[in-house]
């Protein structure tokens, strides 16, 4: 590993066969917010949710990336209404019209899968409908600025744009990572920038895009339990998540929904 090559700002660049292992830990990331779907319902607490969850991983002969990261004992994120990310499960009770994102980084065989996507129990409002639209689509956004040459600046240049255009805001203080074997690394994949500027993009760099949308600006607090992550105004948030791998002519995305069910039924 240590012989690895590496760009100039410390980002990994991964052989062919490295998208295999990266592939099948996406999947079975993905494989776990599906089956979550269904549980996602009004009168369902946060805490039940995340059981299901450690209990899948375990099953699937996984193991959960974030019970014991930094503390936290937990299998899953997951984030209801205003809760940007890092939203801690316990005895919250979903409620008619909540909406929330669950998110799950699993390891398989030394490989990171980390996905996220959007829930609504029961019927979402309007606006929630139209936030969740929004941030799926400049997720993809982002996604289809990936290839060889393009810059990370082109990624955060796509969302932010985008965003902004549907008159609602990126979250500045969180971004996306680098991931293969570890579960962080260079680059920083931020959601906002400008075209041509940042790193640039190689065949081989694996890493995460997921754009935090909130319906009103974009600042945030960390609440007391010093994970929880909230909007600023209370306005309403939004968050996806792939995975993805750089390739010679774009990227393959390691966490694609096996039942596609990435975007949630919005009724």
């Amino acid at each position: 590993m240590n012989d690895a090559r590496q760009t100039r700002e410390g980002i990994r660049i991964h052989d062919p066969q490295d998208f295999a292992g990266m592939h099948a830990a996406g999947r079975i990331a993905a494989q776990i917010l599906d089956e979550a779907g269904p549980l996602v319902q009004p009168g369902a607490t946060t805490g039940g949710l995340d059981d299901f969850i450690r209990n899948r991983v375990e099953e699937l002969g996984a193991t959960s990336a974030t019970i014991g990261y930094r503390g936290y004992q937990h299998a899953s994120c997951i984030s209801v209404n205003h809760v940007v990310c890092h939203g801690i499960p316990g005895d919250k009770v979903l409620a008619d019209g909540d909406i929330l994102n669950i998110d799950v980084t699993v390891i398989v065989d030394g490989w990171y899968g980390d996905s996220s996507r959007m829930y609504v129990a029961g019927r979402p409002s309007v606006k929630a409908r139209r936030l969740i639209q929004v941030t799926h689509d400049a997720l993809m956004k982002g996604i289809e600025a990936v290839r060889p040459g393009a810059t990370f600046g082109d990624i955060g240049w796509a969302i932010q744009s985008y965003v902004e255009s549907n008159r609602m805001s990126v979250v500045r203080d969180f971004c996306g990572h680098g991931l293969g074997r570890t579960f962080h690394a260079p680059p920083n994949v931020l959601h906002f920038g400008r075209p041509g500027k940042g790193p640039v993009l190689e065949e081989g760099m694996f890493f995460t895009i997921e754009p935090m949308v909130n319906l009103g600006r974009p600042e945030t607090k960390i609440l007391a339990d010093d994970w929880t992550a909230v909007t600023r105004d209370k306005s309403l948030s939004a968050q996806f998540e792939h995975s993805i791998g750089v390739t010679a002519t774009g990227c393959e995305i390691f966490t694609l929904s096996p039942g596609g069910l990435f975007f949630p039924e919005l009724g």
